[in-house]
């Protein structure tokens, strides 16, 4: 090999290095951005653990102080992560139910819809009547144990807290949507057919308890309009509205007067507050006479003035509350609104209508006018019936109210006809009992409060408690 041709492949070999040294740098470069995207992975995924430490409920800042600020902010980070899901969990997770239904005006929502999860509101909560010295009761309504026994009946609670609300709801509609000039029966029928759809009425499962009382001046009770009563209210009209819805048998009793004249509104509060003297009263242990001494009282101090004419308002003599149990509006026991009532006493766990009447007539009731009203007895055993149509109106009652008290107009709603004498028979035979209205003297005025209360082992209840009243 000559000078020549070794010169020639020296140059060929460094020009070969030249080109590997500028093909150097690129691949270092390709290196770094790889090295960059790595570096960058690896930091989400960091980031990534971070977060679900946050949510998981550690703290980084106490396991890795040197880096408290990165860990701090990727807690910042997992919260604002979480709280949206948890958001979303709440709406989704009541389907349709509380947050988007609210009632429509007229009420159409069932309550039980309006509340999904199945907690309902909760009563006005009070305690029990104690006297001074009586530690033990104290400890009693204080104890474990009655807190367990109380968190035992929840579900229980449920139910009538559920028949509340749909009162409560029935009846604020009721006082926007009544006005003069209406026929009775309209008004009664308006009444339970928005009861109906707020209970989601379900044969003896839930519905009405009784049937709506719309009782006027001087007739006290028990009258509600039969087919064809075409009675329409009027301005200066005295009106007592009772009605009942139940679930399961668990009954709401509760009424209030309705008025459009302010003369009487005298008479509306004496008894009105002669009802809250009987719920402050009313409690465990509290004897029944001592509650409706206390009624009297309160009752009997007020007085109203009618066409330059004053009257003391009257307690109702013959006219009181009770208890109640399922399926069974009077149960036993009566809770009277004058002085002189049983020394028998209220039992822990018990419901009691506390209902009181206030009269400007001789505050005394009898019978008197069409009956409407009508109630199995309820502990009436088999009785042979002869009639035919007997045995037909009877099954109807058993399949449709029990023990509960019905009226003409739901027999006619149901298809019944032709009843009237097959009701007398049934009447007669001791197995239904007509209850006719009650009603004192002509020309004087009636009125009538009254709320549902339950004695829990630990406090009072007053579960039909509402905005207006």
């Amino acid at each position: 090999m000559n000078d020549a041709e070794i010169e020639n492949k020296l140059i060929e070999a460094t020009e070969n290095l030249d080109i590997k040294d500028d093909q150097q740098p690129k691949k270092k470069k390709r290196n770094r951005k790889k090295k960059k995207e790595t570096d960058g992975e690896t930091a989400e995924v960091e980031a990534a653990d971070n977060g679900k430490n946050g949510a998981s409920g550690e703290t980084q800042e106490s396991q890795d102080p040197v880096n408290g600020e990165s860990t701090v902010a990727g807690e910042e980070k997992a919260v604002k992560k979480k709280k949206p899901k948890k958001k979303k969990n709440v709406d989704g997770g009541a389907g349709s139910g509380a947050g988007t239904k609210t009632q429509t005006e007229p009420p159409t929502v069932p309550i039980c819809e309006l509340f999904p999860d199945g907690n309902f509101p909760v009563g006005q909560i009070m305690e029990h009547p104690i006297a001074n010295d009586d530690a033990k009761a104290k400890n009693r309504f204080n104890s474990e144990e009655a807190r367990a026994i109380d968190r035992l009946q929840l579900d229980m609670y449920n139910e009538i807290r559920q028949a509340a609300e749909a009162h409560r709801q029935t009846r604020q509609y009721i006082q926007r949507w009544v006005k003069p000039g209406m026929k009775m029966i309209d008004i009664c029928e308006e009444l339970e057919n928005t009861a109906r759809r707020m209970i989601k009425e379900n044969g003896l499962e839930a519905g009405l308890a009784f049937p709506t009382g719309c009782s006027r001046n001087h007739v006290a009770a028990h009258y509600t309009p039969n087919a064809g009563d075409n009675t329409v209210l009027e301005f200066d009209d005295v009106v007592k509205m009772d009605f009942g819805t139940h679930i399961k048998g668990r009954i709401i009793d509760c009424a209030w007067t309705m008025t459009f004249n302010e003369k009487f509104d005298p008479l509306k509060k004496a008894v009105q507050e002669a009802t809250e003297t009987g719920i402050k009263t009313a409690g465990i242990d509290a004897r029944l006479c001592d509650v409706g001494a206390a009624i009297q009282e309160v009752m009997e101090s007020h007085e109203i003035e009618l066409d330059g004419k004053t009257y003391q308002v009257k307690s109702i003599r013959n006219l009181n509350g009770h208890s109640i149990s399922p399926y069974q509006i009077h149960s036993g026991k009566t809770v009277p609104i004058i002085k002189g009532g049983e020394t028998v006493q209220m039992e822990e766990n018990e419901f009691y209508a506390i209902e009181t009447f206030g009269s400007t007539g001789k505050g005394f009731v009898h019978e008197d006018m069409e009956c409407s009203h009508y109630m199995k007895n309820f502990d009436v055993g088999h009785v042979p019936l002869r009639l035919q149509k007997s045995k037909q109106l009877l099954n109807t009652i058993n399949k449709h109210f029990g023990t509960l008290a019905f009226c003409r107009r739901w027999l006619d709603r149901i298809g019944e006809t032709r009843y009237l004498m097959a009701l007398k028979d049934l009447g007669e035979k001791g197995i239904v009992d007509p209850y006719p209205p009650l009603v004192d003297i002509k020309g004087c005025y009636t009125a009538q409060f009254e709320h549902t209360i339950l004695l829990r082992p630990t406090c009072k209840e007053v579960i039909s408690r509402g905005d207006d009243y």
